[in-house]
């Protein structure tokens, strides 16, 4: 397994030499340049612009380095990196024009049968009549990508269309085709879009890689592996090697942009932020007033509360779930008792014979003993045994190389308890498995009643039809938002478990298949499928805004799994609303979803000055002076999104919605309403009738708490317009705060 968490980090270094350089990277934003406030500065303007206010005195006492302008933003910030000292700072600080600048932060990567799962099929559904997604180009964001790969053929594809302004870079251009158009590295002494890590190769591939037949790993998942959009083009901008720095994160949105691609896809964030400080979500802005979708992860945070990357509104947030695909192992102990796992090793011999188990937690020889990290397991008893191994610390194929050099036979992985029932497939080195907390616990007990415990390890290979699938994943972040808790978040959940695509390097030793496909898992793997699924809804409708795109996919998400119940989490209990959002994308459906919350982008003035944020932090959001004063501030809950996130006390409240109708030009929608306990939800006029398409009607929608409800807590329940065919669904979050008197 390898999952990608949310890590924030400001750049710094406590053990360096205290010759080294005082200078660090800087992301600097100004005003526009004051001839240009009411046009759009050009590159030359802003190039002059941004020099300006580097210092003109060169301070190098005791460093070789330079204050030096590293990025020069034109679309995403008026703004720029540059290499800066704390003192330079400050003296820039004085300049007229200034806005802010602040260390750049590290943000994180947030890391064959998920078409079939989502209903893609070809010549069905979405895929019908070979929609896969042309004349689309996707920009993936990430750490760069495997050329040579089959799943980056460019057979069936055509060239890329005549909007495209991108390249590749000059020692890459003949790795490029008609399927990859473009390849960008903004990573300093590493200028090939080469990946190095895995997770870029994984990413675009599961957004839009072309059909591999006979794909595998270690014989598990057998099957053709091909990405949700595999018709679509992609474009490389690696800026992620150990981390994303938010100075090259910025460059390559920033390229994007002018490039011309339709939807931007990242997989990885940073913890919470206010929108103006937040590098991704002033990006994306800028990409939404393009006309591009930005498709995030929402991070690995869970199953905490409030732990959500990528909140804007302008953004389509996306958790991770399970698939109906498994890799099914077992676990006999010596008292006979079974338990179930998952592992994507396949011995090329069933290993029938029970071997002993050791506990390393037991040796207390270091502290990392009980995780198997690599370097700790230096008990000579572990030869010849099944070792119990802690998830956490180091990944779990890293655990399983440990075990193996220390001379163990096998590996049990048993899961911390918050991540409940989730379990994990990995591409193991030696017989091993994943197992739930619970299960684990259970193990040592028994470890703990017998002199001599012994067990046996068995491979059950792939397993299609978990009818609880989907289930969200343990890992996959929560809401609330922190930066806007009146937009709910996460917006849509998607296949993020378990999800094998292309890899740079073969990591099945046995060589069961010639391509290199590997099986990771995190909210990483889910965006990416919701990229591909936007590109497909692009491809179809291409005059749809991103918010049209963005409410498509929402308002027609499942909510129920495959055994017609609701969707559960970890804990195998009901999900609630700030785990799944709208729900579980429903591809086919998101294509004729009848009604659509479109979101005008002038619309988010208003969002941003009701956020109580200063005229300049909304100015360097928009990118123009403001005067929030004279803007009509509007709540959070008003802008015109697909869902409701309402807090209150004793007060009702009352929203206004505009949908647009894409559906039947004559349609009559009735609505349905499941209130939230403890609150009135009251829907005027009740009924929308339309009589031609594209056709605009509003409604209001009044939140009243009950007079006896004493409750207070999160509340969830939903409004859906009907119409034939037609379900339109906008889910209600709201936080009930403690009433006086009680």
């Amino acid at each position: 397994m390898k999952i990608f968490f949310v890590i924030f980090a400001i750049l710094a270094c406590f053990s360096c030499p205290s010759m080294q350089s005082d200078l660090e990277t800087y992301i600097v934003q100004v005003e526009s340049p004051e001839s240009q406030i009411s046009t759009q500065p050009s590159r030359i303007d802003l190039e002059s612009w941004y020099k300006s206010f580097m210092p003109k005195t060169i301070e190098t006492a005791g460093s070789d380095e330079k204050p030096r302008l590293i990025y020069s933003y034109q679309n995403v910030i008026i703004g720029f990196a540059a290499r800066l000292s704390a003192k330079q700072v400050k003296e820039m600080e004085k300049k007229p024009g200034f806005i802010s600048a602040r260390p750049q932060r590290i943000l994180s990567l947030h890391t064959t049968h998920t078409p079939s799962f989502l209903g893609l099929q070809q010549n069905v559904g979405l895929w019908r009549d070979e929609n896969y997604g042309e004349g689309v180009i996707i920009g993936l964001l990430d750490s760069g990508v495997t050329p040579d790969h089959p799943s980056f053929s460019d057979e069936g594809m055509p060239p890329p269309p005549a909007k495209w302004k991108g390249k590749c870079e000059s020692n890459f251009t003949a790795k490029c085709n008609n399927k990859l158009i473009g390849a960008r590295s903004y990573i300093e002494d590493k200028h090939s879009p080469i990946d190095d890590d895995g997770h870029g190769t994984h990413t675009s591939s599961t957004a839009a890689g072309n059909f591999v037949k006979g794909v595998n790993v270690y014989g598990n998942a057998k099957g053709t592996a091909v990405g949700i959009a595999p018709h679509a083009h992609l474009a490389i901008y690696k800026v992620c090697t150990d981390g994303c720095l938010e100075s090259d994160v910025l460059a390559g949105m920033d390229e994007a942009i002018d490039d011309g691609v339709d939807i931007m896809s990242l997989s990885l964030g940073g913890a919470s932020r206010s929108f103006y400080d937040d590098a991704i979500a002033l990006g994306a802005y800028s990409a939404a007033k393009r006309g591009i979708l930005v498709s995030c992860s929402a991070g690995n945070g869970g199953p905490s509360d409030s732990t959500l990357s990528n909140e804007a509104p302008w953004i389509l947030t996306v958790d991770a779930s399970t698939i109906d695909r498994e890799l099914k192992a077992t676990v006999m102990i010596g008292n006979q008792k079974l338990f179930e796992g998952e592992s994507a090793f396949s011995p090329k011999v069933p290993i029938l014979e029970f071997f002993p188990l050791i506990d390393p937690s037991l040796s207390k020889l270091n502290f990392y003993s009980p995780y198997c990290k690599p370097g700790t397991l230096n008990d000579p008893k572990i030869k010849g045994k099944i070792v119990m191994c802690k998830l956490g610390n180091v990944a779990p194929v890293d655990k399983g190389q440990a075990v193996k050099d220390a001379g163990g036979v096998g590996m049990i992985v048993y899961n911390i308890q918050k991540y409940g029932f989730t379990t994990f497939s990995d591409p193991h080195v030696l017989p091993a498995l994943s197992i739930t907390y619970q299960d684990g616990m259970e193990i040592l007990d028994y470890m703990n009643s017998t002199s001599e415990p012994t067990a046996r390890i068995l491979f059950h290979g792939t397993i299609i039809g978990d009818k609880e699938a989907p289930v969200v994943a343990a890992y996959s972040s929560r809401g609330p938002s922190l930066a806007s808790p009146g937009i709910l978040k996460p917006d849509i959940i998607g296949p993020g478990n378990n999800i094998l695509a292309a890899w740079p390097t073969s990591v099945d030793y046995e060589k069961h298949t010639k391509a290199s496909f590997n099986i990771i898992q995190g909210t990483s793997m889910s965006c990416p499928h919701l990229s591909g699924v936007a590109a497909l809804l692009k491809s179809t409708h291409p005059t749809w805004s991103p918010s049209a795109i963005k409410s498509a996919i929402m308002t027609t998400a499942n909510t129920l799994n495959l055994a017609n119940i609701p969707i559960l989490d970890e804990r195998l209990l009901p999900a609630d609303i700030f785990s799944i959002g709208a729900g579980h994308v429903n591809p086919s459906r998101a294509n004729d979803p009848g009604l659509i919350y479109d979101t005008p982008v002038k619309d988010y003035l208003p969002y941003l000055c009701g956020l109580n944020y200063t005229n300049q932090q909304v100015g360097s959001i928009i990118k123009h002076k403001v005067d929030c004063n004279k803007v009509k501030h509007i709540p959070e809950a008003q802008l015109n999104y697909p869902s409701f996130s309402i807090k209150f006390g004793e007060s009702s409240q009352t929203y206004t919605r505009t949908v647009t109708n894409i559906g039947e030009a004559n349609s009559s929608y009735s609505v349905e309403i499941d209130s939230p306990p403890g609150v009135t939800v009251i829907v005027k006029p009740s009924t929308l009738k339309f009589s031609q398409l594209n056709q605009k009607l509003k409604y209001q929608v009044t939140f009243t708490r009950r007079d006896n409800s004493t409750n207070s807590g999160i509340a969830q329940g939903f409004l859906k317009w009907s119409w034939k065919k037609y379900s339109v669904r906008s889910p209600i979050a709201v936080v009930l705060q403690p009433t006086i008197g009680f």
